[in-house]
């Protein structure tokens, strides 16, 4: 099922926002609380949080406890993307989640 969203070009994620979003994430200390401050730092674009189980693309980039995939929603439908420019959302998928 895909899920129908409008966008608008000035949320995308763009090269300089995942640098920063990056160098979070790839603090020592990231942990689940990292979802919070970035929501709040980045309230434009969307956000997910999930168990990395629930993922099955590759990731956009791998850090210590989340795979990051970007979100495309340009064309109405959501759909996992590898690339920046198409990216208007965020999936951490968390690897140390508790079952």
């Amino acid at each position: 099922m895909k899920l129908h969203t409008r966008h608008r070009a000035s949320e995308k994620t763009g090269l300089s926002k995942l640098l920063e979003i990056e160098q979070a994430l790839s603090a020592p200390d990231a942990d689940a609380r990292i979802v919070a401050q970035l929501r709040s730092r980045f309230p434009y674009l969307s956000w997910t949080r999930c168990d990395a189980s629930d993922v099955t693309e590759e990731p956009f980039r791998t850090y210590s406890r989340f795979d990051v995939h970007l979100v495309d929603r340009t064309d109405h439908c959501v759909q996992i993307t590898a690339d920046p420019a198409r990216a208007t959302g965020i999936v951490l998928a968390d690897r140390n989640a508790a079952p």
